[in-house]
């Protein structure tokens, strides 16, 4: 008898976890200076490498195609957002089978592969229950698959797939559910049924968030933790950041913070409403994204409890800065900006408390997006530093 060998990973390859944050602003980590508490981010940036000069294509697509190819996104068809293809060269939001991704090239020398979360690499048109599948996770070299294909969903009452069909949610809003910590739950049961089949095996686990891309939604108690807690506005806070950035090393210590851009309003000059919704706004992100650094940190502890962290390699990042959807204003509904409207304040103001529930898709306002990504003058010109 004779069968065909079964590829083996050489002896003490490490287990990699690859986790996507989405939308999120240089400044908004506590291990990049921020006030926002995320202690299990932060851990793990004490104990690795810590970048600032880390650069992304300012998409979600074409960052997250970069990454699971390791090739110039528009060599893959990802110009742009998978949503939006042009069928222009490097812009039809496919990418080819020439092109193997990360998972693909693991799983074929002897790899567990696993992908949890947002996806975002697949047409529009692709993505009904009858497939096609070739630009699904399980088409593109995962042998495991649960999250979202689309670029956002309702973190209360997600779109979710399981491998290649759709699924309901576990629970519904009203019993607690919550997508991050249904993802953070199947991840940790993912790697818990491959260790126990397959210990000999190493893993390759992606862990694509929906946070802290809109909408903003997060249990309430994540969010009345920081109450109040921006309410000077969004120039002191960055003033803040910006002297702990220099503290920690983060930027070097000639450099200067640059000015306020003149489609900012100065946050003295503002009604007593709009400090009131923008400081909730800010209140409602930073919940959400503390809620999600809980989340990362019981994936972490999972591993340790496994035994596999130390032989885990672990590399963390946004797909982007933080974004502008939500117009100067914020919104209490994300997709407004696609019919070119903006919300009224008072509107905002008499639906103040739906933000973050579910019965709101909320996004924050411009001028907290500049303030979470801290534009800095280094070096005599001027530069974006991190995604």
């Amino acid at each position: 008898p004779s069968f065909t060998p079964v590829p083996i990973p050489p002896g003490g390859a490490p287990n990699v976890v690859m986790i996507v944050l989405d939308d999120l602003g240089f400044a908004q980590l506590g291990c990049f200076g921020s006030s926002i508490a995320t202690p299990a981010i932060d851990a793990l940036s004490a104990n690795g490498l810590r970048y600032n000069r880390f650069h992304v294509t300012a998409l979600c697509s074409p960052t997250r195609a970069c990454l699971l190819t390791g090739r110039n996104h528009h060599a893959v068809g990802m110009g742009f957002l998978t949503d939006i293809p042009t069928g222009f060269p490097g812009y039809d939001g496919r990418i080819p089978k020439s092109a193997g991704t990360v998972a693909r090239t693991l799983r074929d020398t002897g790899y567990s592969t696993l992908a949890i979360g947002k996806w975002h690499l697949a047409p529009r048109w692709e993505q009904s229950a009858s497939g096609p599948f070739e630009r699904w996770p399980l088409g593109l070299g995962f042998e495991r698959y649960y999250g979202f294909l689309a670029g956002d969903t309702n973190q209360w009452t997600p779109e979710l797939v399981c491998d290649n069909h759709f699924v309901d949610p576990p629970r519904g809003p009203a019993d607690g559910y919550h997508l991050t910590e249904d993802l953070a739950e199947r991840a940790i049961r993912y790697v818990q049924d491959q260790q126990q089949a397959t210990p000999e095996k190493p893993f390759f686990l992606y862990f694509a968030t929906g946070a802290t891309h809109a909408p903003h939604h997060a249990p309430e108690a994540w969010i009345d933790r920081y109450r109040g807690h921006f309410d000077n506005g969004w120039e002191a806070w960055r003033r803040d950041v910006f002297a702990r950035q220099r503290e920690l090393g983060i930027v070097p210590d000639h450099t200067s913070l640059l000015d306020r851009p003149d489609w900012v309003p100065d946050w003295d000059s503002l009604s007593h409403d709009e400090q009131r919704l923008f400081a909730r706004q800010m209140e409602v992100f930073a919940g959400f994204l503390s809620h999600t650094d809980h989340q990362i940190g019981r994936l972490v502890a999972s591993l340790d409890e496994l035994g596999v962290l130390d032989n885990t390699l672990l590399l963390l990042l946004s797909d982007n800065g933080t974004s502008a959807e939500g117009g100067p204003t914020g919104s209490v509904n994300e997709h407004r900006f696609t019919h070119d409207l903006l919300d009224d304040v008072g509107e905002q103001v008499a639906r103040i408390d739906d933000l973050g529930g579910f019965r709101a898709y909320n996004h924050y306002a411009w001028g907290w997006a500049w303030a979470g990504n801290t534009p800095l003058r280094l070096w005599k010109r001027y530069t974006w530093l991190g995604g």
